[in-house]
Parts: structure tokens; C-alpha cells; sequence
């Protein structure tokens, strides 16, 4: 086969110069091969063949207007969540411009004749001393047919603009518009028992480790199967530690992909490696080290008594550098069995002990503690504080992951205009703050309804016959405190919430939304796509993906409510004039980032900004719709109380406190950006046109403004 195009290098014909077409697995694999290692059949698709579809399709057109709503160093991650969910959404629904496609088809057809491949990433320099991209990018096994095979190349260049490879390349301050993607597909070898071999410890540099599991590699490397995991001396052989597993899965190959079945019980109460098959990985991984000159990071597999090579690349520096952040990245693409694993910590244990700490903490007479009393109270509250936003990080973020999975499986499925199509059957699910506002709007339609009761409400006083009034608002008045970091109802809290009643009882909600989407006939569509056990995955998603959606926001309100009591215990020490630990000298909510730094500008020069900046602002869509109102901006919790129905929203981020007066915004605009933030998620529980991530909002935009806030593009129009 030629290669005058270059679209398409098979291992045999690969050189060194062929590098930055080819990328460093594949250069890696066609050496293997070619010095007569056994290495399974394949071939590589070059960044050529991946920029020709960029260039000839117009998606780097799409990629420059996503990157160009704000500069990548200063995304936050949902932002880049958002965009690469738009970037794949691109890829999936592009055909291969014609001519690419034709050298594709024709490669494929010709190099494996309807054999099962595995279609692989090989990103140029993806491994480069010093940073691996290893598990960032996606893998595709058991894909049969040419025009499958071409559809999971284009899923493999997409994942280039993965969020967690995002993520890392912002973190590594690589230039990601230079970035390029090649592809392996290889014959796929169904291994009976799989693993990787690390030449060196990554700390002990005198060892070699080996991790192996029944069936396809697939399971270790995603998390989904726990490995046997042995470390040898890295000079002889000998065996110096053995952990085995809880042998209870494995992967192997299914009609469509794979699937994880239960290991029978005669194979899981043996370790995958005899001691001879322990040897050869370990004499595998040595013979490597000394061909490439660097220890090596081995996959592999045994089909039978043979021992193939899948991918061999040299161990790099970032796998266990202090600073290399990859690891919480590659936690942000769980598996679904380890975001039911999660959900299960969150729903049973992390969110029942959050609301019982601060229910606790809320019923403390801190008023009574002496001095030295309260300043320890501070502290330690501010101590378990951080000990729960840790627990955030490290459960409740990944687990927002389960909304990205299921979207990804149903664009994949359904490859709808709308990237965000899948929110619609993820919404409805009873939010916290949802519930709590459906008490205020109760008590807004009652008022509404009884003209006396309106009257009485508008006055602030009370009438005979209306005590369930007054105590539901009562009931509500202090639930809001507590969640404002005040010890209970006050009185003028409760004249505040009255007249936002009264404004609310005069007018409903002045939503400009877009009409509401069948929600059942969505739902019936996308599962008609599915049968059998695939129908069942599907189900199974849907159902995770609106976990992960509601827990997604009650999470912050549960996290908001220690932050508050913290508040609470720092505002007594202040108003005592006692000296107050590092880091609490403001509050832990609504605490100014991103734009509100902004604010101390003076009027003048944001009237200045004004004329010479432009009159539209770009974010990210987040609540689609189309809005228009009188800008109120929001600093502190006490603004809120002046809203006014019908005005759009201008704050830095939604704090969950603050969701009562959302019902009446005619649009939202926040600095902080992302699809999954608080004001997000509220705002299409709403429908309620929504843009985030406007960085320079409440520096551009003052109160009394007219907006237009255009929920389907991202964009804010002053004036």
C-alpha cells in the first residue's frame, strides 16, 4: 500500500521521520513490530488525514468561535466541560469530507476485511517527557465494519478537545489550538488476561510493578476491575510483594463493544499470572527498557499461552510529579459503576452528615461561649469546613461527571442540533431549592388570590383568620435565614421576604422562555433507539445522569448551609471585636470572585469601558431562551431583596440562598461560567434564558441597564 498521501501509514512502512504524523504509540508499536515483536496487526491515521477533516469540514472554524468566548487559561472547568461537549457535538454530526473518507474506507477495507479492531488515540508528543496523556484520551474496542471503524476515528480526534485533556494541556500551558490527533487501529486481540507492566516504581526506583486481570484490558485501565498487583525487584525478577484482588468481574468482548460480566468462580479464585507468565511480562518490560533506552509503561495481553504487546511508551515524569494534577482529571471521567459507587457515599453518608453538622451547629447558643470559647468554635468550624469542601472535590465534582456520560451516550445516540438537548430529560427532578421556592410561590398565589390577606401583606400586619399565612411565612422567613448565615427569622428579614410577596402576588414570574419541551415524548424517542441489554444501559444512564443532575445542585445547598454556620461563629467573633483565624475574614458565601473583583471600579470608568468596548458580551449558554429586562445587580444577600419581577439577574454566581427571587428574573447572567453551576441548573428548572461565564458583567453592566440575554448563543446585549 502507498502512502503518497499520507492519510494512512501502515506499521511496516513507518520511519522515525514519521513522528508528527504518526504520533508516539503508533511509532512505538510499528518498531515493535517491525524488529519481530508480537504486536497485533495495524496501521496508523495521521494528524493529516485529522486536519484535512478540520480545515475541509469547517469544525476548526466551530473550534476558533468556542475557544474565542474566553481565553482557555482563564476557563473554569465546567466552562470547559461545556465546550468540549459543543466540540464533540461538532465531530459527531460532521461527515468526513469525501476524499478523506474514500482513502479511509479504502485503507480499512483493504488492511482487515471485517476483523474486529481496536481504534486507539496517538496524539503527537502526548507522551513527552515530563507529561503523559495517558488514559485522557479515548479508546474504542471491538469495533467491526469499516464505516463503525470511521465513526470511532472521528470520537478518537474528539476526545483531543476532551475536558479533562483540556484540562491537562491548560495545566501544562501547551498550545491547544496545535494540537493534533493520529489514530491506531489494530487487529483486536481477545486476551484471556490482560495487565500493564511499569519498568520502573514510579517512587521505588529498584522495582518493577505488574498489575494484571482476567479478560480485556479495559477493566484496569477505566477502574472498572481491581488488578492483582505484584512488584519485583527490578534487577533479578524476584518476587518482593503480591496484592491480590477481589476477583469478582471482568471484561470481555460483546456483539456491540464490551461488557463487564461476573468471572466465573473457578477462574476468580486464581490470580490471572502464573509465576512463568509473571516472568515473561516482567522479562517483556526489561527487553523494552533497553530497546527504547527509558523504562516503559507496558500494556499487554495473553490470548492462549501468547503474550502480545499493545502499547509500549516511555514513563514520564508527570505520571508522579508533586504538581501534575492528571490524576484528578482522569477522575472526571468515572465509570458507570464507579458513579453508582459514589452516588451511594453522597446520598447515604456524605449529605445526611453535612445536614446534621449544620443543623447542629445552627442550634449552638454561641452567644453564651466566652471569648476564648468562641475563637476555638471559629477555628473549628472553619477546620471541618475544609474537611467538607475536601469531601466536595473529591466525591461530589466527580460525580457530576454522571451528567456528561449520560449527554455523551445520548448525542452519541440521538446527534441532536441542540448539544444540550439531554438536560430536558434530566430536569423535574425535586431540587432543594426548587422545593423551597415552590413554599414562596405558595404563599405569593394565596396573596394573590385573597385581596384582604394582600392588603394586610402589603401593610406588614396581620389579620384575625390568617395565622397559617403568617406562620408558613414564619417558617420560610427563618429556613432562608439559616441558609443566609443569620441564627434565626428576623424581623426585618421578614418584612424583606413580605414585600418581595407582595411584588410577586402582583405580577407572576415575567419569564421571556422558550415553550417547554415534551419531556415524555423526548424520553420515548431516546429510549426507542435501544433493545435488549442495550436498552437496559440506557435506562440505567438516564437514571444516573438525574442523580448526578439534582445532587449536582443539592450539593451546594448542603455544603452552603456549613459555610453559613461557619459565617455565623466568624460574625459573633467580629462583632465582639475578637481577632479572627487567617482565611475568615469574610464570609465563606457569596465570598467576591471573578467579576465582582471588578467592582470597586468607579462609575466613571465603567462608562469609559463602555464606549470603548462593544455593546455585546460572549459567556456560555447555559439556560436557552430568549430574555430582555432592567439589569439588577447582585453583591450581597441583602440586594436580593430589592428585585424587582421581570429584571435579568447580574451577579457573579448564584449562591443557593439565593434562588427565591429566581421565579421573577426575566434572564440570568453570571461571571462564573458552566452548564452544571447553581445558576444554571435553576435557571432551566425555570426555563429561564440563562449566559454564564461573563466575565466582566458586573464591571460592564450596572443596575438599571437594559439586557438582552440570549440563552442560545451565549450572548448579553447592553442596552
Amino acid at each position: 500500500m502507498g502512502v503518497v498521501s499520507m492519510l494512512v501509514v501502515p506499521f511496516e512502512k513507518i520511519r522515525p521521520e514519521h513522528a508528527p504524523l504518526v504520533g508516539g504509540k503508533a511509532l512505538s508499536l510499528a518498531a515493535l513490530a517491525q524488529g519481530g515483536a508480537m504486536v497485533p496487526d495495524g496501521l496508523a491515521v495521521t494528524t493529516e488525514a485529522y486536519h484535512r477533516f478540520l480545515t475541509e469540514s469547517g469544525i476548526a472554524t466551530r473550534i476558533r468561535r468556542e475557544l474565542s468566548r474566553r481565553p482557555i487559561e482563564q476557563m473554569r472547568w465546567e466552562e470547559m466541560w461545556d465546550t468540549s461537549l459543543r466540540i464533540r457535538n461538532a465531530f459527531i454530526k460532521t461527515p468526513v469530507p469525501s476524499q478523506v473518507r474514500r482513502s479511509l474506507l479504502k485503507a480499512v477495507l483493504k488492511r482487515f476485511e471485517g476483523r474486529p479492531v481496536a481504534v486507539r488515540s496517538s496524539a503527537p508528543g502526548e507522551d513527552a517527557s515530563g507529561q503523559s496523556f495517558a488514559g485522557l484520551h479515548e479508546s474504542y474496542l471491538n469495533v467491526r465494519e469499516a464505516p463503525a471503524i470511521l465513526r470511532h476515528i472521528q470520537l478518537v480526534w474528539a476526545s483531543l478537545w476532551s475536558d479533562a485533556a483540556l484540562l491537562y494541556r491548560k495545566e501544562l500551558g501547551l498550545d491547544i489550538e496545535k494540537s493534533a490527533m493520529a489514530v491506531v487501529v489494530q487487529e483486536l486481540v481477545p486476551g484471556n488476561r490482560s495487565g500493564v507492566v511499569f519498568g520502573r516504581h514510579p517512587v521505588k526506583s529498584n522495582c518493577v510493578v505488574v498489575e494484571a486481570v482476567h479478560g480485556l484490558n479495559q477493566g484496569l485501565v477505566d477502574g472498572t476491575v481491581a488488578p492483582d498487583r505484584w512488584t519485583l525487584d527490578r534487577r533479578t525478577g524476584d518476587l518482593m510483594e503480591f496484592y491480590p484482588a477481589d476477583r469478582e468481574m471482568h471484561v470481555v468482548l460483546s456483539r456491540e463493544g464490551v461488557e463487564v460480566r461476573r468471572l466465573p468462580k473457578a477462574r476468580a479464585s486464581r490470580s490471572p499470572l502464573s509465576d512463568a507468565d509473571l516472568r515473561r511480562v516482567y522479562a517483556l518490560a526489561m527487553h523494552l527498557g533497553q530497546k527504547f533506552r527509558a523504562p516503559q509503561d507496558v500494556e499487554w495481553t495473553y490470548r492462549q499461552s501468547r503474550l502480545y504487546v499493545l502499547q509500549s511508551r516511555a514513563i514520564t515524569t508527570g505520571n508522579h510529579g508533586e504538581g501534575d494534577k492528571r490524576a484528578w482529571y482522569l477522575s472526571l471521567r468515572r465509570s458507570f459503576g464507579n458513579l453508582l459507587e459514589l452516588r451511594a457515599r453522597i446520598e447515604n453518608d456524605l449529605i445526611p452528615k453535612m445536614d446534621e453538622e449544620a443543623r447542629r451547629w445552627k442550634e449552638d447558643r454561641l452567644h453564651d461561649l466566652a471569648d476564648g470559647a468562641l475563637l476555638a468554635e471559629v477555628a473549628r468550624r472553619y477546620d471541618r469546613y475544609q474537611e467538607w469542601l475536601s469531601r466536595y472535590w473529591e466525591e461530589c465534582i466527580p460525580f457530576a461527571h454522571g451528567v456528561r456520560l449520560f449527554g455523551q451516550f445520548y448525542n452519541d445516540a440521538m446527534q441532536p442540533e441542540d448539544p444540550y438537548e439531554f438536560v430536558e430529560l434530566l430536569s423535574g427532578g425535586g431540587l432543594e431549592s426548587v422545593k423551597r421556592n415552590e413554599a414562596l410561590q405558595r404563599l405569593a398565589a394565596r396573596a394573590r388570590a385573597n385581596t384582604r390577606l394582600f392588603l394586610a401583606l402589603e401593610r406588614g400586619e396581620p389579620e384575625d383568620g390568617q395565622e397559617s399565612f403568617w406562620t408558613e411565612l414564619d417558617v420560610f422567613a427563618s429556613a432562608l435565614a439559616g441558609d443566609a448565615g443569620e441564627e434565626d427569622g428576623s424581623h426585618e428579614g421578614r418584612k424583606a421576604i413580605a414585600a418581595l410577596l407582595v411584588r410577586m402576588a402582583k405580577q407572576p414570574s415575567a419569564n421571556a422562555s422558550r415553550p417547554p419541551r415534551d419531556k415524555h415524548a423526548l424520553e420515548k424517542a431516546f429510549l426507542a433507539k435501544f433493545r435488549g441489554k442495550k436498552r437496559k444501559e440506557a435506562e440505567e444512564l438516564l437514571d444516573l445522569g438525574r442523580s448526578s443532575y439534582r445532587l449536582r445542585d443539592d450539593d451546594n445547598i448542603y455544603l452552603g448551609r456549613i459555610a453559613r454556620q461557619v459565617d455565623v461563629a466568624r460574625d459573633e467573633a467580629k462583632r465582639r471585636g475578637l481577632p479572627l483565624p487567617v482565611g475568615l475574614s469574610q464570609s465563606l458565601s457569596m465570598r467576591p470572585t471573578g467579576g465582582q473583583q471588578h467592582a470597586a471600579k468607579t462609575v466613571t470608568q465603567a462608562r469609559l469601558d463602555f464606549e470603548l468596548r462593544a455593546r455585546q458580551l460572549t459567556g456560555q449558554p447555559a439556560g436557552p431562551g430568549l430574555g430582555s429586562g432592567c439589569a439588577r445587580l447582585i453583591r450581597c444577600p441583602q440586594d436580593l431583596f430589592g428585585f424587582q419581577s421581570g429584571e435579568v439577574l447580574v451577579c457573579d454566581a448564584i449562591d443557593p440562598s439565593m434562588t427565591f427571587v429566581i421565579p421573577l428574573a426575566g434572564g440570568i447572567v453570571e461571571c462564573r461560567g458552566g452548564m452544571l453551576v447553581h445558576g444554571a441548573i435553576i435557571a432551566r428548572e425555570y426555563g429561564i434564558p440563562c449566559v454564564t461565564g461573563v466575565q466582566d458583567a458586573l464591571r460592564m453592566i450596572e443596575t438599571g441597564t437594559h439586557l438582552q440575554v440570549d440563552g442560545y448563543l451565549g450572548i448579553v446585549t447592553i442596552g
